[in-house]
């Protein structure tokens, strides 16, 4: 599979699949939530409080693991393993571009001042599990 290919796969995952699974390291053990994804080309985004425990250990250690994409039908379901380098990014054009009503249930709006951004750039992507095929590394 050529690199274009990868490439394509894996956005096309990214357009298809929002919920996913972020880890952090807390307390130096590895610790997962469910988060949901945004994307602009292979750079990820996804809301937080600025107060979340997340943001306290992305600020020890920026670094993350996230799976998305696998859809629970079984066996040769795909999915993206991500690794990637997190920042966070409260910046008003940002939180706006990526608001939805959805987010009403933690948020005021897109002006409450605990909504921020974490922006993952990608470090290491893989597409897996296509039908039983082996994993396949992407260039970044």
């Amino acid at each position: 599979m050529s690199q274009s290919e990868i490439k394509a796969n894996v956005e096309k995952i990214l357009n298809e699949s929002h919920t996913g699974t972020m880890a952090t390291v807390k307390n130096d053990k590895p610790h997962s939530r469910y988060m949901t994804f945004f994307h602009d080309g292979l750079k990820l985004y996804t809301p937080t409080h600025k107060d979340a425990d997340k943001t306290e250990e992305i600020e020890k250690n920026p670094f993350t693991h996230i799976l998305i994409g696998y859809e629970g039908d079984g066996f040769g379901d795909e999915y993206v393993e991500y690794q990637g380098k997190v920042s966070l990014n409260d910046t008003d054009d940002l939180k706006k571009k990526f608001w939805n009503d959805d987010m009403k249930l933690y948020f005021e709006g897109p002006d409450d001042p605990n909504y921020a951004i974490l922006e993952i750039d990608p470090i290491g992507i893989r597409l897996m599990n296509k039908k039983g095929e082996s994993p396949k590394e992407m260039d970044i």
